[in-house]
């Protein structure tokens, strides 16, 4: 796939809405693996027995976990999801789609590479380099300044959104 058309892919699902404006509530699709935002550095999101903050926590997922299956309909602002063994639900509010790994590394110099880093920084270590072709990006719903947290070749980390198709 080329980087083209990667571009066109994105624009025709209107993905880019999600890199531009970062995590939000509401993007829950059945189905669909998604990760933790809304809750604070030192929090925890609680998966529970029912579609209710009073039932028994089934399990936990910290601040910035993704693998969280959306496995149904909603009933109101609750979701059914499967996180490993631990099924039951959690509050939209908390959980946001990962995208379809559509994007693509884009405006990157021949001869050249992008770093993927542990955090959004020029300064943090580089986690694994991606080609200047690379696509199968997939973006997950967390950006910071000119920084977006990607999925690419099995890695997660930051990449500037400079470089990346779909902006």
């Amino acid at each position: 796939m080329t980087r083209h058309s990667c571009r066109l892919i994105v624009a025709a699902c209107g993905l880019s809405a999600l890199a531009a404006t970062g995590a939000r509530a509401g993007q829950v699709v059945p189905g669909e693996e998604h990760c933790v935002i809304n809750v604070a550095t030192d929090d925890r999101l609680n998966i529970r027995a029912k579609p209710n903050a009073q039932a028994a926590i089934q399990g936990r997922k910290r601040h910035d976990a993704c693998g969280i299956m959306v496995t149904g309909s909603c009933k109101g602002n609750w979701c059914p999801v499967e996180e490993g063994h631990v099924t039951g639900w959690v509050h939209s509010h908390f959980i946001a789609m990962v995208s379809p790994a559509l994007y693509c590394v884009a405006g990157v110099a021949p001869g050249d590479i992008l770093n993927l880093r542990a955090y959004p920084s020029a300064q943090s270590r580089v986690l694994t380099k991606l080609d200047r072709h690379q696509c199968g990006i997939a973006f997950l719903p967390y950006a910071v300044g000119g920084w977006q947290k990607i999925r690419a070749n099995g890695w997660e980390g930051w990449a500037s959104r400079r470089y990346l198709s779909g902006q």
